[in-house]
Order: C-alpha cells, then structure tokens, then sequence
C-alpha cells in the first residue's frame, strides 16, 4: 500500500465545489479525479483533499492524497492522468509518495489565498471567469490598510457564513497583502486555516471600505462583536482562488 499526495490546479466554474455532493448528478473535481485514478489504477480511488472549495471557486495548489496498490512510478502519475481523459479545465501539476498517516487536510500547517477584483468602468471579457468586476473607483490604499486589521489570532466568528458549525471560530492569519496590477486588485491573505466562506467575506468587507462605506479601523471592531452583520457582503465566488498549501518539512 502507497500513499500518494496530488497537487493540482483547477477552473472552479463549472464544478460544484471540489468535494463531492450528497447529489452525484453535481460534477465536482473530486469525483472526475476518483473515477480518473479509479480507472487508471483498476481499483477504487479515495482521495483527501486540503480544502473543501466552494462551487465557482479556482485551485492553482489544491493539495489531495490517496492509498494505492498501484505499481506506477509516481514521478510518471501527473502525464498518466493528465493524458487519461482529464477535462481540460483540471491540471495535475505534481504527485509525490509521502508516509502512509500523511493527510492532507490535517497536516496542512498554512493555506494563501488569493481573491481579484476586476475594477475599471467597463468589464473584461477575459476576467469575468476569474475576477469580480466593480466599476465603482475604489480606495486602494484604505483596503490596503484594512486587510492589516484581521492579521493575528482572532475569533472570526463574524467573517463566517450564517449556519456554519465548528468547534472554534478562532484562526491565525499570518499575512495579509494587496497588489494592483492595473486594474486587477488582488487581495493575498496567508492562515493557519479559514472559516466557511471567510476569505470572501474579508474580500466584501474590504470592498465596502474602497467604497467608503467603512473605515479601515472599523475592521478590529468587526471582528471583536462576533457579528456577522457588522462585516460586509459575502464577495462572490469566481474572485476566489487557493493558492497553495504548507506542509512540515
């Protein structure tokens, strides 16, 4: 028995999120990657993803593992599967054997995303796919300053979607940047982990401070009430992208 991680990269349009659905009509990456390996390999494929991506959501360093019997060299499994009937909008960047209790979601020490703003007057046909379009000119230094406020060990219990249910609201954002690049604004947030939809709603709240509808210092205060009303719109999911993922030496 072999136990192989996977590092792919992924248009997240037209899937339902990475993990697979209580309705298996939905196409995710998980399932298109299980019955891609299942048929290469000839036995049953169970993968193990770091991040449960949203529907619409993009991966450029979506992180997986698996246990297998399969006999192939592993430095071979990324041409074998992107050769193998892999839909186009699904590329297997690197595979790697690792030790057999290597998990992919819980030995994850950091995760960077990243989420784009395509701001100018008139939208791009390009970027639609992969960047949320706002015509309105926003404040980049005062969003620039904002993101400085959710860097440190915080409950972000007000940066978390209604309905969602875990043990602890509290997480580590170790760094926190934003880069324009004409008129594509890219915010880079680096954690220990995210609640559910957590980096959009940061997104969205940084968005309401470029259009000046908070203020940058207005952001510990968010995050002391616990609130989620207090934080911003939940910013949508094309925007969205994991970067890469962090694991022990």
């Amino acid at each position: 028995m072999r136990n192989i991680k996977v590092t792919i990269e992924y248009d997240g349009t037209g899937y339902h999120g990475f993990q697979n659905q209580n309705n298996p009509a939905l196409p995710t990456v998980q399932g298109v990657m299980e019955e891609l390996l299942s048929g290469l390999s000839g036995e049953q494929a169970t993968i193990i993803g770091a991040s449960r991506t949203d529907a619409g959501v993009h991966a450029r360093g979506q992180v997986f593992n698996f246990r297998t019997n399969w006999t192939i060299p592993v430095d071979k499994l990324p041409l074998a599967t992107n050769s193998g009937g892999i839909p186009p909008d699904i590329v297997v960047r690197a595979a790697a054997e690792v030790p057999l209790d290597f998990h992919a979601q819980f030995d994850a020490t950091a995760k960077t995303y990243t989420y784009t703003i395509y701001n100018a007057r008139i939208p791009s046909a390009f970027h639609h796919r992969y960047a949320y379009f706002v015509p309105q000119r926003l404040r980049v230094e005062s969003m620039a300053e904002a993101l400085k406020g959710v860097v440190g060990t915080h409950d972000f219990a007000a940066f978390k979607a209604v309905g969602s249910t875990v043990k602890s609201n509290t997480r580590t954002i170790f760094e926190s940047g934003l880069e324009q690049q004409g008129p594509l604004i890219i915010i880079k947030l680096r954690g220990n982990g995210f609640l559910y939809n957590m980096v959009r709603i940061i997104a969205g709240t940084v968005l309401e401070v470029g259009k000046g509808k908070l203020k940058p210092e207005d952001i510990p205060e968010i995050i002391a009430s616990g609130n989620r009303i207090m934080a911003g719109p939940t910013a949508p999911p094309q925007g969205l992208c994991l970067e890469y993922i962090e694991y022990p030496d």
